[in-house]
């Protein structure tokens, strides 16, 4: 813990510094874990004058994965990557991009700390929290040790990489997780990425076009496997041209240590071979992060899979405390952290009637280039549920009222509209495209308002935009279901 956290007295004027016993704090709000809906929390409960203590373990973590690790870094070297021209070194190139981003992550951070600790009601510690009852927690050791009680405890501890029990691998000096990964200067020349979800595939867009010669060894049968086929092909088809090597149906079964590289061992199609590499990423998920929380003293339930247990209202199994973000094992994304934040700060300050379950139509973005955004449905999922379907897919560079893909010369990609035939409202879209990961959000919040295709069809847009390839694609219906014939 931050000795510096709480030597100020006059900062901290309510904790109790008597030399012969323990130092104490109080709270009304004690959040542990500085990520999205904790600090949101956080923040709005000062602004009312409630006292606050927020616990954050790392100093290199204040605002969580998403400024740190997450969202900020990865994307910002996503821009950067695409700014590599051919005669740039890539080594010289990829260690001046890491700094860049790196000092823009450290800009994050120390405005997340100032925007709380700088609030008169508002407490930052640093150091590892542990449970010992229901209302109180411990701080540090020793004679840094705080104790700090709260009426209301939010866990916001987020989520942390996991690495694949494969043998060889979580001892080996080269395998590398994303947060390593993007941290280190030196660009590997050879990059086995191991597992094609959102992680795999955006690091390995991203290190392709640093220059890196990447693999991606995927289990099942092919990457992208929750689109529709036409959706997924597109998708690593701009992957392999890029350059990225794709091994689905692959089991890697062993990671060998050469010294000067690592040996990626696997088998695919019921052959064995073998890679020469100079990083393994560990690109297998993320897992909760609560080892060493004491929520067993806590009398605070988890699941099977290791996450805090919560209500639709993120109420763990005591009632006056939360779990938000990752660590509640809801989907993995800021800003669904966010909106946990607007269901707690609902049951702490407001009517307590906002749940989990009022999300409707919530989009997701893979930031390869372009980017592929999709929301609700995809057609084997909607034909599935019972919907007869209109669909309506056409290539990016065949949409005559979309400009601006070749004013920027980004011309690959697709974008598809899932549509209920009868309502004509949009069950679902996969826009694969330049600014993607913007227009997704207009037809989010045209499905949760009940805004129909034809409505955004004939909808003005600005010109030349991205979105006026709504006025192209959603005229353009492609296939209808009828009655008793069943599509393919």
């Amino acid at each position: 813990m931050t000795k510096d956290t709480y030597t100020d007295l006059d900062t901290y004027p309510d904790m109790d510094t008597d030399s012969d016993r323990e130092k104490t704090m109080h709270a009304d709000l004690v959040v542990i874990g500085f990520g999205k809906g904790g600090k949101t929390v956080a923040g709005r409960m000062g602004a009312l004058g409630r006292r606050v203590v927020m616990i954050e373990a790392s100093d290199r973590m204040y605002g969580g994965t998403c400024p740190n690790v997450g969202c900020v870094p990865t994307k910002a070297l996503v821009h950067h990557s695409g700014k590599r021209r051919p005669d740039d070194p890539p080594q010289e190139f990829y260690a001046h991009a890491v700094n860049q981003v790196q000092e823009l992550t450290a800009l994050f951070r120390a405005g997340n700390y100032e925007a709380l600790n700088g609030a008169d009601t508002v407490t930052v510690i640093t150091g590892r929290a542990s449970f010992t009852d229901a209302h109180t927690v411990v701080v540090g050791e020793g004679a840094d040790r705080i104790t700090v009680t709260g009426d209301i405890v939010l866990i916001n501890t987020g989520s942390q990489p996991v690495i694949p029990d494969i043998p060889g691998l979580r001892d080996n000096p080269r395998t590398v997780t994303s947060t390593q990964l993007i941290e280190q200067t030196w660009l590997p020349e050879r990059l086995a990425i191991i597992g094609g979800g959102y992680l795999g595939i955006e690091f390995a867009a991203i290190y392709r076009r640093f220059g890196s010669q990447v693999t991606v060894f995927e289990t099942a049968p092919k990457i992208f496997g929750r689109e529709d086929d036409d959706v997924a092909e597109a998708a690593e088809a701009i992957l392999v041209d890029e350059g990225v090597q794709v091994l689905s149906g692959s089991r890697v079964t062993e990671i060998r240590d050469g010294g000067s590289a690592a040996t990626v061992v696997y088998e695919r199609g019921g052959v064995g071979a073998s890679i020469e590499v100079d990083a393994v990423l560990a690109a297998a998920g993320r897992a909760p992060v609560t080892k060493g929380l004491g929520l067993a003293a806590a009398g605070v339930l988890t699941t099977e899979r290791g996450a805090v247990a919560v209500d639709e209202y993120l109420r763990t199994s005591q009632p006056h405390i939360f779990a938000l973000g990752d660590v509640n094992g809801g989907p993995q994304f800021t800003y669904v952290s966010l909106d946990d934040s607007r269901i707690v700060l609902d049951q702490l300050v407001g009517n307590g009637k906002r749940t989990t379950t009022d999300r409707v139509a919530v989009p997701h973005t893979l930031f390869m280039t372009p980017p592929l955004a999709t929301v609700g449905l995809t057609e084997k999922q909607a034909r599935a549920a019972g919907h007869r379907v209109k669909i309506t897919s056409r290539p990016v560079a065949e949409i005559v009222a979309m400009p601006r893909a070749y004013a920027v010369e980004e011309t690959r990609g697709l974008m598809k509209f899932v549509i209920d035939a009868e309502s004509d409202r949009i069950l679902g879209a996969a826009l694969l495209s330049v600014d993607a990961q913007e227009l997704i959000n207009t037809v989010a919040l045209a499905m949760r308002h009940g805004i129909t295709a034809t409505d955004l069809r004939d909808a003005i847009y600005t010109h030349p935009s991205s979105t006026e390839a709504f006025n192209d694609v959603l005229g353009a219906i492609v296939r209808i279901d009828e009655p008793g014939i069943t599509q393919a």
